[in-house]
């Protein structure tokens, strides 16, 4: 089964393109060795940036025996993964990831993926985030056969699965820097800068000035 995890976790990375791990400066190689890789927490799983975030998702699915295809979102910054079970001929389900704490993830996601179904003509959807969701979303998404998939749920999920799934799923997440927020322009991993006029610290694009994509300094995903 561990070969079957790394084969999920070496595809989903597949998927994504762009440089990973440039450079790690001081402080970021100190926030990194400060997370506990030990284990699954929710703490650590809050920690993902939003494109670590989605390869776990990507790869979890297919540790599942899912087919797993992933496509550029048209109704948002990130991904759309099509799942198809296991000897089924094409997707039936559409997935959309959301790593993000700072508040519960409302009705506006729910109703971008009941968007990305409609546009693939599919009927089932599946939303995941590393936080909560709120009650709105909640009853939109049994309106619109959307399950919903909150940080302790995937949590649980990863757990159940075999122990050395779980824990090829822990190291592929906790590989290199999964810290720094990705650039969803450039694909390439941010840099921490701080702002002249007013000292507050924010994540910029290396490509600056080029791309002008900025995230806050808390920010783990593209709006």
């Amino acid at each position: 089964m561990l070969g079957t995890a790394a084969a999920a976790a070496a595809a989903a990375r597949s998927f994504f393109r762009g440089g990973r791990d440039p450079l790690i400066d001081a402080d970021q190689a100190a926030a990194l060795a400060g997370v506990d890789k030990r284990r699954w927490s929710t703490q650590l799983l809050k920690q993902l940036e939003w494109r670590r975030f989605e390869e776990l998702c990507v790869a979890y699915f297919q540790a599942r025996g899912y087919k797993a295809s992933v496509e550029r979102s048209g109704t948002h910054a990130g991904i759309d993964i099509h799942l198809a079970a296991q000897g089924a001929p094409q997707a039936s389900l559409v997935v959309q990831c959301k790593a993000w704490d700072a508040y519960r993830i409302g009705i506006k996601a729910a109703r971008a993926l009941q968007g990305a179904m409609a546009a693939a003509g599919l009927a089932e959807g599946v939303l995941v985030t590393s936080g909560r969701f709120t009650q709105e979303a909640a009853d939109y998404a049994r309106q619109q056969n959307i399950k919903l998939i909150d940080g302790a749920a995937l949590l649980a999920a990863i757990g159940a699965l075999a122990p050395e799934t779980a824990l090829a799923l822990l190291k592929f997440a906790t590989q290199g820097d999964f810290l720094t927020p990705t650039c969803p322009s450039c694909a390439l991993k941010m840099i921490s800068r701080q702002s002249t006029r007013h000292g507050r610290k924010f994540w910029g694009c290396r490509n600056y000035p080029r791309c002008k994509q900025i995230f806050s300094g808390a920010a783990h995903a593209p709006a």
